[in-house]
């Protein structure tokens, strides 16, 4: 039995050392290194070429590296029949929540206002805002949406969230489909994206969708880069429609050096670091995973072909 492992370089030492401390009867061989492509039975991989995973023909399970499987399900030529197995982590859905948590916060007590300030070296006190009046919604309701609204519940802003399926989330005004997004965006003065991508939702972060918000909303976004139409975003923030944006995931990656978000003064953005795979604890899973595999039973949390996730 083997696996083949595709990640960072800086990585790949940890990943082999924590999967053979956890499996130690199963060979991890680097991408480059897979050797006999009939030898392995694993895939774990982060952003893999189109194509290459086919050439595994005894391939059992497909591990994604992330919590994301848009980098993997994108591909065209995917072994038939073989499962894309999903990382729930909760390491991964606790850094996510912190980042909303914080994002919202910032977006909320008009931080990059006073950010703008600070540079123009003027004393500049906003009226204080009003949390009962302000609301926050989120795109996507999963693991990580319905532990993000979770953790922002004890702030007092009041929650919304929109999902494809119908949702019950304590706390949380939902709404589903597409006859509910016009009411949910109307309601959203920060509106957080955290949305699988699919075909359905690529470039959904878009003028329409900003216009349908309240005057001064904010925008988060900590999903995928290709939900985001960026000059939708720069002319609604120019125009005042829209106060401040967080960004945290672009299309590409890295975002290229003249690109106009690093100079806007309305955006704030991190790279790619919302939330990260911490090794130690993914590989608990992955570990698990396999045994279950081995054992005749089905992997947990299958991503769904038809969705997308």
């Amino acid at each position: 039995m083997a696996l083949v492992l595709k990640c960072g370089r800086d990585e790949r030492a940890e990943w082999r050392s924590e999967l053979h401390r956890l499996l130690p009867d199963m060979e991890v061989r680097p991408w480059h290194q897979a050797g006999d492509p009939d030898d392995i039975e694993f895939a774990l991989v982060w952003k893999p070429d189109a194509g290459e995973l086919r050439r595994f023909a005894n391939l059992r399970a497909i591990f994604s590296l992330g919590a994301g499987v848009d980098h993997i399900m994108n591909d065209p030529d995917l072994p038939p029949g073989v499962p894309v197995v999903r990382l729930i982590d909760p390491e991964l859905t606790r850094q996510m929540s912190e980042y909303v948590v914080l994002s919202a916060l910032y977006l909320h007590r008009r931080m990059p206002a006073y950010a703008a300030a600070q540079k123009d070296g003027r004393w500049r006190p906003l009226p204080a805002p009003d949390t009962r009046s302000a609301s926050v919604g989120i795109m996507g309701l999963g693991v990580l949406g319905s532990d993000a609204a979770e953790k922002l519940r004890p702030f007092g802003l009041p929650l919304l969230g929109w999902s494809r399926r119908p949702k019950n989330i304590e706390g949380v005004r939902c709404f589903h489909g597409a006859p509910g997004l016009a009411p949910f965006l109307a309601e959203t003065g920060i509106l957080v994206c955290l949305l699988a991508l699919t075909p359905e939702t690529k470039g959904i972060l878009n003028a329409k969708t900003f216009a349908s918000l309240p005057r001064g909303a904010g925008v988060i976004n900590c999903a995928r880069g290709g939900h985001l139409v960026d000059e939708d975003l720069i002319e609604a923030l120019d125009s005042g429609h829209l106060s401040g944006a967080v960004l945290d995931v672009f299309d590409p990656e890295p975002l290229p050096e003249d690109h106009p978000f690093w100079r806007h003064p309305q955006i704030t953005l991190t790279p790619h670091v919302a939330s990260l795979t911490l090794v130690h604890s993914a590989a608990i899973i992955i570990a698990e995973n396999i045994r279950r595999m081995r054992k005749g039973e089905a992997p947990l949390a299958i991503a769904d072909p038809k969705a997308g996730y």
